[in-house]
């Protein structure tokens, strides 16, 4: 049995929404690097007063090569999606002499939530039966 050495993970998964259309630029050897953001929100019961409250955070994404070409080509201010990918910071100095970091995320997946209107949406085989919609509340102040 190998060892677990602790520090090695750096995985994200989140569900959001772009809050701007992506841009798509190059790198000088012609790599397509595709910058965006997203909005996921979080919503959460106030202990205290009983209030359902919501906690939004905005989160820098990058994606390259085909995915890049993708998420530039389908991708607009609205779309929802599932991105999975790893934290990376930047560091860098103003021209003021101040420092600045920065955490954003460097997509692996990214699964379009949304359809997409321009494809086109395939014919059943046969017809589908209908589902009952299964409905679970969850107890969002409970740990996992």
């Amino acid at each position: 049995m190998s060892k677990l050495r602790l520090g090695y993970l750096n995985s994200v998964q989140l569900i959001g929404r772009l809050v701007a259309d992506p841009e798509l630029r190059y790198t000088q050897k012609g790599a397509p690097v595709c910058r965006f953001r997203i909005a996921t929100t979080r919503r959460y019961k106030n202990k205290e007063t009983g209030e359902t409250q919501e906690e939004t955070l905005f989160i820098n994404v990058v994606a390259w090569r085909r995915q890049a070409e993708l998420a530039n080509e389908y991708l607009k201010k609205g779309s929802a999606i599932l991105l999975e990918g790893r934290l990376r910071s930047n560091q860098w100095e103003t021209n003021q002499g101040d420092k600045r970091s920065s955490i954003e995320i460097v997509a692996r997946r990214i699964q379009f939530l949304d359809t997409i209107e321009t494809a086109p949406t395939p014919a059943p085989a046969e017809p589908v039966a209908e589902v009952e919609e299964v409905k679970e509340e969850i107890d969002i102040d409970t740990p996992f």
